[in-house]
């Protein structure tokens, strides 16, 4: 499918695989999709500026960077950097068109249904989008397409409008009339208020006299104080909603002044919050914020999952002011005829963004159209890599998929696959979000990219799959990848519960032949742990371990704690429950867990706790994990006691031994080395049949195991 991307300052239109169908969405072909002014083209304007003036400009991403070159090196985070870059992002937040697709749990819909979309993560301009159930809204009968692809603009207006809180016969000043200003002006008119717009641009003012505005002031005049007086007889407007973007510290101040006493101003463009304490202490103004569509917005229970706000806590939700935008342009009582500059079609996207350079005269807004069909039809899900056209894929290397090409996998697996490049050769990348997987295609030189997993199960030239999604989807992934006759390597955790992970059991229990099977437990294959494992393989007596990790604060609505994670211990812990495994090599004969009983919400108990392991053999290991301490101190520290002997490891940087019985040298690295390209190696070796299972099925069952019985106790 044809999607819109941006990249290094400019708009340009690619072939991507079209995106999936998933629970609780639905699958939209799109007819029309509506080009924000202000917001994409500052897109534009940002991803064109050189990387050391966006990185003043955000200094989190500075501190990140940095961050990731003390643990990854400076040449690693390079060309993360650089590849995010050249990849471009997806661009758009309003769309519409017609249901192709429904997932499971979705019920407001059925396929054929006509719908306007909202969301900057998934309403893009492209020809299939998939969009939470709670980000669409069906188009009332009559209302067409083209004028239902403004449903995100018409709900930032609206819920602008509602914070303001008018009623009727009141009197309004809007200041700035591009197109949130121009909805705005005739919402409030719905409202019955009486309508000031304020603009630097004279034709701007004459559309939004020409919608019904009653009074227009150029800004630029410097009487707009007086006049606003005189047009409400010396009282001041109830009310000021400011739709500006604009880097002046004039807009807001002057709005508090065309306020009466008592009056509420209203911010709802991107203009500096700078303001002078006389101007509304003397008054007693209200100053509210106005965000985005609504309520809902920004929360990922509502807009990923599906998790209504009841109408009778919360009236209008974002939802709810996209319908009833829709409903007010059915109704003739909203019109933006006259505020669509021009409509492009997708293949002259460049075009439409060309249009809107510049400071001179421009549209409002310019839409985009799609290729119309009376049927809904089968997009592609799959798209080659013309870099790799001609290739042999059978070449005596591992032919290896991933499945999941998110931070970490771009962060770590891929440099690592490009390192070992006499071993894999990269056929594909899956990932949910097509211009992603086409990105990451390119630049690691696989062969195509998908958001299809079937199309690396059905390709007989894939080898093994590499899955690194988010967790909930890890077993279902491994059981279909196995089925297939791939061999896997999956990212920890390997099951999040029991039933799962007998289900994974009971596949290895069926048969006699099975592909390799690798949970990604890799902190056994680093370097600063191999040596310690042969100590442990001599000793004579059982041991004594303590693991302390410093995990880090993570709050209570990061993924990592919800449904999709399954929480830090299950997510995290298990590599050193599997770490602990190793150093044992038997059975874990009893688990005892205790945790911290916060005294606030701001923290949880299930990532403060310590697990103590005793082991068949005697040994007892102990894990303390905690998101209490900071994040200047070092990250893991591992300490070992066996027959005389010490083993220290500090955050993989810096390995020692101590004792007589302890004959290894000690390690140091620059960066922390967890062995995730060691685990490549092995995982080859396994495949090729150099060598056994990097991780006996066993250990792996009893590492997870163990996660689920401290999560019980947890």
């Amino acid at each position: 499918m044809k999607q819109v991307l941006i990249r290094q300052g400019q708009a340009v239109v690619e072939e991507v695989p079209a995106p999936q169908v998933e629970p609780g969405r639905v699958l939209v072909q799109v007819g029309h999709s509506c080009i924000s002014v202000g917001t994409e083209m500052s897109g534009i304007s940002s991803s064109g500026t050189p990387l050391w003036r966006r990185a003043l400009k955000d200094p989190w991403k500075i501190r990140k960077a940095v961050e990731m070159a003390a643990t990854r090196g400076i040449g690693h985070t390079a060309r993360i950097v650089r590849g995010e870059m050249e990849a471009g992002s997806a661009t758009g937040y309003s769309a519409a068109g017609r249901v192709t697709a429904v997932g499971d749990g979705v019920a407001a819909f059925v396929v054929g249904d006509r719908v306007a979309c909202a969301g900057a993560q998934c309403a893009h301009h492209a020809e299939y989008i998939s969009v939470p159930e709670n980000l669409a809204v069906a188009v009332p009968d009559g209302l067409d397409g083209a004028a239902a692809s403004t449903v995100t603009l018409g709900a930032i207006a609206l819920q602008g409008v509602r914070r303001a809180q008018p009623t009727l016969g009141e009197t309004f000043v809007v200041v700035g009339l591009g197109i949130l200003g121009q909805l705005t002006c005739q919402l409030l008119r719905a409202n019955g208020c009486r309508v000031i717009g304020m603009d630097t641009r004279a034709d701007r003012i004459d559309t939004a006299l020409a919608s019904g505005m009653e009074l227009g002031i150029s800004v630029d005049d410097g009487d707009s104080e007086a006049r606003v007086l005189h047009y409400t007889g010396g009282l001041g407007a109830d009310g000021v909603i400011v739709t500006a973007a604009s880097p002046s510290e004039s807009l807001l101040t002057g709005a508090m002044r065309y306020c009466r006493r008592k009056g509420r101003t209203v911010l709802v463009g991107d203009v500096p919050i700078s303001m002078q304490r006389a101007d509304i202490y003397r008054k007693e103004i209200d100053f509210y914020i106005s965000t985005s569509y609504g309520p809902g917005r920004y929360d990922a229970n509502y807009e990923e999952h599906g998790l209504d706000y009841p109408p009778g806590y919360v009236r209008w939700t974002e939802n709810r002011n996209m319908a009833e935008y829709l409903r007010l342009l059915a109704d003739g009582r909203v019109c933006v005829d006259e505020l669509v500059g021009s409509v492009f079609d997708i293949g002259a996207a460049a075009d439409a963004y060309a249009s809107l350079r510049g400071d001179g005269d421009k549209p409002l807004m310019v839409l985009l159209s799609y290729p119309e069909t009376n049927e809904p039809r089968t997009a592609a899900t799959r798209v080659d890599n013309p870099a790799t056209a001609g290739v042999v894929r059978r070449d005596g290397r591992i032919g290896l998929a991933l499945i999941g090409a998110g931070g970490f996998a771009k962060g770590m697996h891929l440099p690592n696959i490009q390192g070992l490049d006499k071993d894999y050769r990269l056929d594909a990348i899956v990932s949910r979000s097509g211009h992603n997987a086409q990105a990451v295609a390119r630049q690691y030189g696989a062969a195509y990219a998908s958001t299809d997993v079937d199309a690396v199960f059905d390709d007989d030239k894939v080898d093994a799959v590499l899955i690194a999604t988010r967790h909930h989807l890890h077993t279902d992934l491994v059981l279909r990848a196995l089925a297939a006759g791939k061999h896997v390597l999956v990212e920890k955790p390997l099951a999040m519960n029991a039933d799962e992970l007998d289900a994974i059991a009971a596949f290895f229990a069926e048969r006699d032949t099975t592909p390799v099977l690798l949970t990604g437990f890799n902190r056994r294959f680093s370097p600063h742990i191999q040596p310690l494992l042969q100590l442990a393989r001599r000793r004579i007596n059982p041991f004594i371990a303590n693991y302390r990790m410093n995990a880090g604060y993570l709050a209570s609505d990061h993924w990592v704690h919800g449904a999709e994670g399954g929480g830090r211990n299950i997510g995290e812990a298990c590599h050193i429950y599997d770490l602990f495994t190793a150093l044992a090599n038997c059975q874990v004969a009893s688990v005892a867990t205790r945790a911290i009983r916060p005294a606030t919400e701001h923290f949880r108990r299930d990532d403060n706790f310590v697990a103590t392991l005793d082991f068949d053999d005697g040994s007892v290991a102990a894990l303390t994990y905690t998101a209490l301490g900071h994040a200047d101190h070092p990250k893991e520290r591992l300490e070992w006691y066996c027959d005389g002997a010490v083993a220290e490891v500090d955050d993989y940087r810096a390995t020692r031994f101590h004792g007589a019985g302890a004959a290894a040298s000690p390690v140091q690295s620059a960066i922390a080395d967890k062995g995730q390209k060691e685990e490549l190696v092995a995982f080859a070796a396994a495949i090729r049949g150099d060598a056994d299972w990097p991780i006996p099925l066993w250990q792996q069952i009893q590492a997870m195991r163990i996660a689920y019985s401290v999560q019980e106790a947890l």
